[in-house]
C-alpha cells in the first residue's frame, strides 16, 4: 500500500521542518521527489540528506515566471504538495489587523494563496493530459477557524487556498485528479516555552511533528486515496473537532 514508485512529486517549502518531513516520507515510498525552497542551499541540503534520487528545485513560489520555468524544466508533476507558507521571505510579526499597513499583507497572502495558485496552475495541464494527479495543500487551523493573535493576513491566505482546493476538486475530479487540504494544529517547531503552554490543551498530549504530516501526505498522494477529494483534513491531535 501507499506505493509511489514512478511518481514525480514536487514539495514546496521543503528546505526545512514540515516540508522536509513530507519530502522524506514520499521519497521513502518510492517517489522521485523535487525539494523546493526559496533558498537553494536549504533545498540542496535536504535533497542530499534524503538521497534516493531526490533533487533540489529552488524557486520562489510567489514569482509566477519562476514557477512556470521550474515546472517546464522537470516535466510532468504527478503530485504537488503546497507546503510553502508562513510569511514568505520575511518573518511574520503579530499585529491587530486594524493596525496593519496593506503592504504588510503582501508576504503572507503572496506565499499562502498566490503561491498555491501559481503552482497549481503550472502543474495542472500535465496532470490533465496524463489523466492523474494529486494536489495537497498544507493549511492551518488559522484558515479553518481564524485567529485572534494578530496574524489575520496569514489566516486569509490559508482560507483562500482551502477554497481553491475545493474548486479544483470539482473541476478535475473526472480527470483522475484529487485536491485536498491538511489543516495543521500546533507543531513541535514552536519555541519550547510556547510548546509547554499549548501541549496541555491538546487531547493526545503532544504537538504535531513532520512525520505526522508526512504520513498524511503519503496517504493523500497514493492510489488508495483516489476517492478522497475536496476535503480539509484536520491534523491537530484533537484540538479542533469540527
Amino acid at each position: 500500500m501507499f506505493d509511489l514508485t514512478g511518481r514525480s512529486v514536487l514539495v514546496t517549502g521543503a528546505g526545512q521542518n514540515i516540508g522536509a518531513g513530507i519530502a522524506r516520507a514520499l521519497a521513502e515510498a518510492g517517489a522521485r521527489v523535487l525539494v523546493n525552497d526559496l533558498r537553494a542551499d536549504r533545498a540542496e541540503e535536504v535533497a542530499a540528506d534524503i538521497g534516493n534520487g531526490t533533487e533540489a528545485l529552488p524557486f520562489d513560489v510567489t514569482d509566477r515566471d519562476s514557477v512556470q520555468a521550474a515546472v517546464m524544466e522537470v516535466g510532468l508533476v504527478d503530485v504537488l504538495v503546497n507546503n510553502a507558507g508562513n510569511g514568505g521571505a520575511e518573518p511574520m510579526l503579530p499585529k491587530r489587523f486594524m493596525d496593519t499597513n496593506p503592504t504588510e499583507w503582501n508576504g503572507p497572502i503572496g506565499v499562502n494563496l498566490q503561491g498555491v495558485l501559481f503552482c497549481c496552475h503550472a502543474v495542472l495541464p500535465g496532470m490533465v493530459e496524463n489523466g492523474h494527479g494529486r494536489i495537497i495543500t498544507i493549511s492551518s487551523a488559522a484558515g479553518t477557524h481564524g485567529v485572534g493573535i494578530g496574524f489575520t493576513p496569514y489566516s486569509v491566505g490559508k482560507g483562500g487556498a482551502l477554497s481553491l482546493m475545493r474548486s479544483l476538486a470539482l473541476e478535475h475530479g473526472r480527470q483522475g485528479i484529487t485536491a485536498n487540504s491538511i489543516a495543521l494544529g500546533v507543531m513541535d517547531s514552536v519555541r519550547d516555552e510556547t510548546a509547554a503552554a499549548l501541549r496541555s490543551a491538546i487531547p493526545v498530549g503532544r504537538l504535531g511533528s513532520p512525520d505526522d504530516v508526512g504520513a498524511a501526505c503519503l496517504w493523500l498522494a497514493s492510489d488508495e486515496a483516489s476517492w478522497v477529494t475536496g476535503q480539509t483534513i484536520g491534523l491537530n491531535g484533537g484540538a479542533f473537532t469540527s
